[in-house]
């Protein structure tokens, strides 16, 4: 049996032992994709009934890790739309791309054509105060890594991540691509603009193995060029009571 097979098997038997009362659920992740090893979590969707809790869980079943997406029927919708205003639409990933394993009334049916309904929509707009912040805050990552001796490894280091995430988010929302975080980041990275994405990710990779910030700066502004250029002097932002609060 193949380690797609047996961990297919897995999610079915975990669904079935810890959620009878489900109305269904899917596998998702590198498993559906066929990318798992032995060690890979499973990202398993849940559906139950309206009376039940929304909300996420990692658990450990079998021996291994599983990351669950429980949503009860009716929260669905509300729910994909905040994940789809996140831009990354994790979960609804998870049904657009996953697999069923269990669909005894047609509720994942339903909730995997409007997840593939959501992701051919694609991710929502930066606002125009969004994009100026972006180009601010992109301009003075960039700054800091031009300054940044090499000698000060650490801070090289962290400025460089901090600019090819922010990269990746106004890459991405350039060409109206979901973004990602983590494994994902350089993947939707490269799926928005392969050219542009492989530059700047070979630059963050410049930086770490030559501590050299060149190709990354060079990226970086090819980038901003391309959104309205470098932002400094003329950006503003009104402080919210609440944001306030938080920071």
């Amino acid at each position: 049996m193949s380690d797609q097979d047996t961990a297919i098997a897995q999610a079915g038997r975990l669904v079935g032992e810890l959620f009878p009362q489900s109305l269904g659920a899917v596998l998702g992740g590198s498993v559906a994709q066929g990318r798992s090893t032995p060690t890979s979590d499973l990202d398993i969707g849940v559906l139950l009934p309206d009376s039940a809790e929304s909300g996420r869980e990692v658990i450990r079943h079998e021996g291994r890790l599983v990351e669950l997406f429980l949503n009860s029927v009716g929260d669905v919708p509300k729910f994909f739309e905040w994940d789809r205003a996140r831009r990354r639409a994790t979960v609804v990933f998870v049904y657009a791309q996953g697999m069923t394993l269990t669909d005894p009334y047609g509720h994942v049916a339903h909730t995997r054509r409007l997840a593939e309904e959501i992701i051919a929509m694609g991710p929502p707009p930066l606002t125009a105060a969004q994009w100026r912040q972006g180009r601010y805050v992109l301009t003075c990552y960039l700054d800091d890594l031009v300054d940044t001796s090499p000698a000060r490894r650490h801070e090289q280091l962290v400025i460089s991540d901090h600019v090819l995430r922010e990269a990746a988010e106004l890459v991405t929302a350039h060409h109206g691509a979901w973004t990602g975080i983590g494994k994902w980041l350089p993947r939707r990275l490269k799926i928005a603009n392969p050219d542009l994405g492989k530059a700047l990710l070979d630059g963050h990779q410049a930086v770490a193995e030559r501590a050299d910030p060149a190709p990354l700066t060079a990226a970086a502004k090819e980038l901003l060029a391309l959104i309205g250029g470098p932002l400094r002097e003329g950006y503003s932002h009104r402080w919210q009571t609440d944001e306030a609060k938080r920071t």
